[in-house]
């Protein structure tokens, strides 16, 4: 019978008890721009600010401004009252905005541009060049002129980040995504698809049941639609995004480039806007010929944006039934990257492309990936 040798494994050694983190990174924020889509970020930074400092991420709100008013100090929530201290504050400097958010530079800042002013895009690349990291829902300076766009692309390079994921898509990751693909050495073929919340709201539910008119006036009332909805109907702001994933692409597109179609009669374009609304009803005719001409092809109207080897162009198209933008619901967007490793089978990334909360939640992304970025746990 053999011998039974004695057990010589060590002890199991009892995993130490969770600790909480002790390191905390401070980060310094400041809101230009405090309307729709600021004001949603401020309730979802106070909501969130006592749960990240918890997990040693501590945002602090040092700076709001507008175009009438600037206040300067330190907050870690309560936006009702910041906001009732920000009314009765003194006229807005943007150059004393920056250097208090980074306390001579003893803090890292965060520029969070709500504003949409193509006026504030101009500081961004000072900005990043001292060090501090500019986020907008904005499409100024993605954009805009081309210079401007290179130099903040440049700044970057002094340590700053440039973040304008909800500038495409509202709180979708469409700008990640494609970035994602060129970062690894993918090349964009083509990109198409819906990429206004307002425009797709109204064609996904115009089948011609109820007039063209009726939809645009029930998507102005809800406020689906910008104040003028001309702004909307022109084209100008789907062109904008469309410049702005060429150029996350590596492709150096101007406004100037993109073939753009106004959904707005000329006879309309420049009337006063009371004027505009009295008269929706001349948007009927047209649009139901439209209708007609899709559906004897047996397809869709969508305005969709597309940018590939032969150009840019926006346009409201006759969409076969079985296309990615043909099953958009509601405020979707629908945005189809092909590339060189998905050239049969494109990417499509598709979700609500509208809304203060949804945009600012893009915003928020942005910052806690800033965060992140600057050795933050998240």
């Amino acid at each position: 019978m053999s011998a039974v040798l004695p057990d010589r494994r060590p002890a199991p050694v009892p995993l130490p008890a969770a600790r909480m983190c002790t390191a905390t990174t401070t980060i310094a924020l400041g809101l230009v721009g405090p309307g729709k889509v600021g004001r949603a970020w401020l309730a979802q930074w106070a909501q969130a600010a006592p749960r990240l400092r918890e997990q040693g991420i501590d945002l602090v709100l040092r700076g709001l401004i507008d175009r009438r008013r600037m206040w300067l100090g330190a907050s870690r929530g309560e936006p009702d009252a910041l906001m009732r201290d920000f009314e009765s504050s003194p006229v807005p400097d943007l150059h004393r905005f920056g250097p208090h958010l980074v306390d001579e530079g003893r803090l890292h800042a965060v520029v969070v541009d709500c504003s949409g002013s193509d006026a504030v895009a101009d500081h961004y690349a000072r900005w990043l060049g001292q060090g501090m990291h500019v986020v907008t829902p904005g499409k100024h300076a993605g954009s805009g002129p081309i210079k401007r766009w290179r130099a903040i692309r440049d700044a970057t390079r002094d340590g700053g980040r440039f973040r304008h994921e909800a500038s495409v898509g509202a709180g979708l990751p469409v700008i990640q995504t494609l970035r994602s693909q060129i970062d690894t050495g993918d090349a964009l073929l083509d990109v198409e698809g819906v990429l206004s919340g307002t425009l797709a709201w109204l064609f996904n539910r115009y089948d011609g049941s109820v007039p063209f008119s009726a939809l645009l006036r029930e998507a102005h009332d809800l406020g689906y639609t910008e104040p003028d909805p001309r702004d909307d109907l022109s084209g100008l702001d789907v062109a904008r995004k469309l410049v702005i994933l060429a150029r996350e692409a590596g492709h150096p597109l101007s406004l100037a480039d993109v073939s753009i179609e106004s959904l707005v009669p000329e006879s309309l374009r420049d009337i006063p806007l009371d004027a505009f609304l009295a008269r929706l009803d001349e948007f009927d005719v047209p649009m139901a010929a439209r209708l007609f001409a899709a559906r004897a092809e047996r397809r869709v109207l969508r305005y969709t944006a597309r940018f590939d080897g032969d150009g840019a162009r926006v346009a409201l198209s006759r969409v076969q039934a079985d296309a990615a933008a043909a099953h958009g619901r509601l405020t979707d967007n629908v945005i189809q990257l092909r590339t060189r490793r998905y050239a049969d089978n494109p990417l499509v990334v598709q979700g609500p492309g509208a809304g203060p909360e949804v945009t600012a939640a893009g915003v928020f992304g942005d910052v806690l990936a800033i965060a992140h970025h600057l050795g933050a746990r998240l």
